[in-house]
């Protein structure tokens, strides 16, 4: 597994090369941006060239979140805004071009994959969900192909994104080349949701999202501070039959500072074997 982690854990600040200096050197060999503007302005060409600097500077890969708000400021009640699946036609329009917008970036940042979210909490599977589902991921991998960005979709903590529905958006859209993020938080929601999805969804997780929770939220915990068996969910990663990049996702904290983030993400490489 590669060892990354996400920009998430320092939410409430504007991201700085600092900041990602912080992250690599508790052992990140990728550092996943997370796209809301107040924290990395993909809008302002300034904060992409200043974080594209640091990354063609060191032996760091790069992927993207996307955004889930549009807003340039935010709060912790803030909800979501982008949402590619919304039975609004216009707010899909307005969430591909949000989207689109963060991808740009790459003219500076040399993204691997993009991450996408299908859907809000506790959504259900409906022809339409699976309808709108098709036309935003081609959509999305018709603008970041070119860019040479893979395109990733995100278990979440509703119907749609379950390990047999992203299966079968998969097929029917015949997206031979859209591959699938493993959320663990979300997936320990789901009674026996870990070990279901790592086995169901194995050949096409090309990421994981890795934090904790027990069992009733999502807390996006630090690995080892919830009730996730880590033991047996290490032995089902290193089975998977490609290595994928590994993402400590974790909740932002105002007392967490570079250094015991940094700290934090080398007990949890320890916790996993890695």
């Amino acid at each position: 597994m590669i060892r990354a982690i996400s920009t998430h854990v320092f939410l409430e600040q504007r991201l700085h090369p600092g900041l990602l200096d912080a992250l690599a050197s508790g052992g990140a060999e990728a550092i996943e941006i997370f796209a809301a503007r107040h924290h990395f302005d993909y809008t302002d060409r300034s904060a992409p060239r200043e974080l594209g600097n640091w990354f063609r500077s060191n032996n760091v890969l790069a992927t993207l979140h996307q955004p889930l708000h549009d807003r340039a400021h935010w709060s912790r009640d803030l909800s979501q805004t982008v949402n590619l699946i919304d039975p609004d036609k216009s707010k899909r329009i307005q969430a591909m071009d949000e989207i689109k917008r963060s991808l740009e970036s790459a003219d500076f940042i040399p993204f691997e994959s993009i991450v996408l979210h299908l859907g809000q909490k506790g959504d259900t599977w409906s022809p339409r969900a699976l309808e709108n589902s098709l036309s935003a991921i081609e959509h999305i991998k018709a603008f970041a192909g070119p860019l040479g960005i893979k395109t990733l979709i995100e278990t979440l903590d509703n119907d749609v994104t379950s390990p047999e529905h992203l299966l079968e958006i998969l097929r029917v859209g015949h997206f031979d080349t859209v591959n699938i993020c493993v959320d663990l938080g979300h997936c320990h929601l789901r009674p026996n949701g870990v070990e279901e999805a790592l086995t169901l969804l194995a050949a096409r997780i090309r990421e994981l999202h890795l934090h904790d929770n027990q069992g009733v939220k999502d807390e996006h915990l630090w690995p080892g501070s919830g009730g996730i068996d880590w033991k047996k969910t290490a032995e089902l990663i290193a089975a998977l039959p490609q290595a994928p990049i590994g993402v400590l996702e974790i909740t932002h904290d105002l007392h967490e500072t570079a250094e015991t983030a940094s700290q934090k993400a080398v007990e949890a490489w320890k916790l996993l074997g890695v």
